[in-house]
């Protein structure tokens, strides 16, 4: 046997080969399609806010207590989230910040994502949101200062 011609034998072929049984490109995905998680999350969202909305958290009994304001006497970050979603889906914005006011800047910050998200799918484009890490320790810099003031005398104005 010839080693050259069992050589060029195995090589394989670099043009595409189409036919019944092997594999094609992607179809494209619908328009429909894409947005189908974006408006499956929203809706999940809007159920959650309906939820809190229709059941007051300012009635004891509805929901449990916070338990690090149960053990501690303290009140962590989310204290008061539960009655300023409650305030917010209201429409009564002033409420919602005396609840907690962090609360409704995540409420903000997770309505601008998900609307580019949004567009961004329908584009047939995907979202990355890549925070370096500083970005990650800001963010919990500002829920540890959070938490430190509202719980001090003159944040007393954050506590809910």
């Amino acid at each position: 046997m010839d080693a050259s011609a069992s050589s060029s034998a195995a090589a394989p072929d670099p043009s595409p080969v189409h036919g019944p049984g092997l594999p094609t490109a992607p179809a494209p995905v619908s328009r429909l399609r894409r947005l189908a998680t974006p408006v499956g999350v929203m809706a999940a969202v809007v159920g959650a806010f309906g939820y809190v909305a229709t059941v007051d958290p300012n009635e004891p009994g509805h929901y449990p207590v916070c338990p690090m304001l149960r053990f501690t006497g303290v009140f962590c970050p989310g204290c008061g989230g539960l009655r300023s979603a409650h305030a917010f889906a209201h429409g009564d914005l002033a409420a919602a910040l005396g609840a907690n006011a962090l609360a409704v800047v995540g409420y903000v910050v997770l309505a601008v994502v998900w609307l580019l998200w949004t567009v961004r799918a329908g584009r047939g484009q995907t979202l990355r949101i890549g925070l370096a890490p500083g970005y990650w320790w800001g963010i919990g810099a500002v829920l540890l200062v959070f938490s430190v003031v509202r719980n001090l005398p003159f944040g007393s104005a954050l506590a809910p």
